[in-house]
């Protein structure tokens, strides 16, 4: 361990002597920006409506589900032993069904929300990516990823402002 970090050591400061360290360095809000986007509420509302529907059908399908069971155990004691047999398989095979439509359902809806956010999120970088070109700074840290800056480093608005 101490040769690892003596080594890393050894690198930084041949490093910083060969002059490679970053001259202008900035920080950006990448969340900040994320959330105060316009266009973040816009795919939200998108995708909600894009799966109303599903969503609807999975709600319906889980009080049918609910309505099955009430009735098995309010009447099942008093069902012939055939009747309860057929409610308890109705009841499974809706359980089933329920289960693998949410299932699938929620992975829908996960991946499409990544789709939308990794759109979001690459408009962002080229806004970085402009802004940063454009003010000279050699690189762009994430603000939670910092301790400590001065506000003059931080470009978080000028990038909002490009990126809407």
């Amino acid at each position: 361990m101490k040769k690892l970090l003596c080594a890393a050591g050894v690198s930084i400061a041949l490093a910083m002597s060969a002059g490679a360290y970053a001259e202008k360095i900035a920080i950006v809000n990448v969340g900040e920006i994320f959330q105060n986007m316009p266009a973040r509420e816009a795919v939200a509302k998108q995708l909600e409506s894009e799966f109303k529907s599903r969503a609807t059908e999975l709600q319906n399908l889980e009080k049918d589900l609910q309505t099955r069971v009430e009735k098995l155990r309010r009447d099942g004691a008093t069902m012939k032993q055939s009747e309860r047999e057929k409610l308890e398989s109705e009841l499974m095979t809706k359980r089933d069904q329920f289960a693998e439509k949410a299932q699938k359902f929620e992975e829908d809806n996960r991946r499409r929300q990544g789709e939308e956010r990794t759109k979001i999120l690459t408009r962002i970088q080229n806004s970085i990516k402009s802004v940063a070109a454009k003010e000279g700074y050699d690189v762009v840290i994430d603000a939670n990823a910092v301790a400590y800056a001065k506000d003059s480093v931080d470009i978080t608005s000028q990038v909002q402002k490009q990126v809407k």
